[in-house]
């Protein structure tokens, strides 16, 4: 099977099977000379990786590698690094800012409940538009 029918395979399954696991997500890439789908667990900066040949195994193998990353964690006593805290520090110049307070107040919100809402559409909308990237390691 050519490498458009493992992306074709792989989005159907992996967009049915990964989520979130334990609040982690995983990117992953493609390795089409080892036929081994692989990738890391995202937005930590311990470095904790999963592989394997079909994606029903890979859900698998991230699962696994979350919960080996926090019974490591428990066994030297450390808190494991969380992906994503909720809170995110943006800066940007006076006039955006009094722009999003104008946008903002137009719609009966805070400046921080309109960023938020503004940036979970635009997540979603991007998200969905894009579904699963599977990318593909050149040799």
């Amino acid at each position: 099977m050519g490498g458009q029918g493992y992306q074709r395979i792989f989005d159907e399954r992996w967009n049915k099977a990964m989520k979130l696991y334990k609040g982690y997500a995983g990117s992953i890439e493609f390795d089409d000379e080892d036929m081994v789908f692989h990738g890391r667990i995202l937005g930590i900066r311990d470095i904790v990786t999963f592989e394997a040949e079909t994606a029903e195994e890979l859900v698998k193998s991230f699962h696994d590698s979350v919960d080996d990353y926090l019974a490591f964690c428990k066994e030297r006593g450390v808190d494991p690094q969380k992906p994503y805290s909720g809170k995110l520090a943006l800066r940007t110049t006076p006039e955006i800012h009094a722009l999003l307070g104008k946008a903002a107040a137009s719609d009966g919100k805070s400046i921080n409940q309109w960023v938020s809402d503004t940036l979970a559409e635009a997540a979603r909308k991007r998200v969905d538009e894009s579904s699963t990237k599977v990318t593909s390691r050149a040799h």
